[in-house]
């Protein structure tokens, strides 16, 4: 495993992962590379961790998952990341206080497996206006008057999928308004895999894990060191404003 930082409060926290190829027996494989990219409270992005798993799965993302708390990430408020299998049911266990917020366009590309291509604008027009509500029980109200409108166009299977999940999409409206535009996708952590396997595709086939992982974290020491991370990424300070005004709200409700 391979980490930049120190550890420290990350309100926001992205996960994700991809698969490259290795050779194993003369035959090809696929290794799974997770990283985790945080958002510390002044606003500024890190490369908060790396690590290769045998795949994407509930065992590789806790063992990530614990690795990351030992070397102190703390502070997480809300995890950003597909609904990658194994992840999402073991957060609980490292981020008890945390929220989970789906993102929202590989929410909509799960949608879209159950709509023809002819149709996948109209749906998409009709996806985004649920995320365009000034709140969450209006986002609500607006997915089932979507999912209505699927149904009317015969696609029951694409209506059920956003009845199923577009609540876990809609995790970023507790947070300030601000940062609902970076916090609702996790398009800024994609772009950083993307570049990942933009070199490693050089490469093509690793000839074990160890070499996979060992690339992937140069490039990410690369990123990390240009203004990627210099530039801030969010102004955290609404945040802590946002977190003060609800403090009297909660001591009420305790009392």
């Amino acid at each position: 495993m391979a980490k930049s930082s120190s550890g420290g409060p990350y309100p926001y926290l992205y996960l994700d992962g991809i698969y490259l190829k290795r050779s194993w027996g003369g035959e090809v494989r696929s290794i799974a590379i997770l990283v985790a990219v945080g958002v510390d409270a002044e606003g500024f992005r890190e490369i908060v961790g790396i690590c290769e798993g045998a795949k994407e799965d509930q065992e590789s993302w806790r063992n990530f998952l614990r690795h990351l708390k030992q070397r102190g990430l703390s502070g997480v408020k809300l995890v950003i990341s597909d609904k990658c299998l194994g992840l999402v049911e073991i957060l609980g266990e490292f981020f008890p206080e945390a929220t989970w917020q789906r993102c929202m366009v590989h929410f909509y590309r799960n949608v879209f497996c159950d709509v023809p291509y002819s149709k996948v604008k109209e749906a998409a027009g009709m996806l985004k206006a649920i995320h365009a509500q000034e709140d969450r029980p209006e986002a609500l109200l607006k997915a089932e008057s979507v999912a209505v409108k699927l149904e009317s166009m015969r696609l029951s299977k694409a209506a059920s999928t956003v009845r199923a999940g577009v609540a876990e999409t809609l995790s970023y409206y507790d947070f300030p308004r601000e940062h609902w535009l970076r916090i609702r996708t996790n398009n800024m952590l994609e772009r950083v895999m993307r570049e990942i396997r933009r070199r490693t595709r050089v490469v093509g086939c690793f000839p074990d894990g160890h070499s996979a992982l060992m690339l992937a974290a140069a490039r990410l020491r690369h990123i990390a060191g240009t203004k990627w991370s210099t530039c801030r990424y969010l102004n955290m300070k609404r945040l802590q404003e946002q977190r003060k005004e609800q403090e009297p709200e909660q001591a009420s409700l305790a009392g």
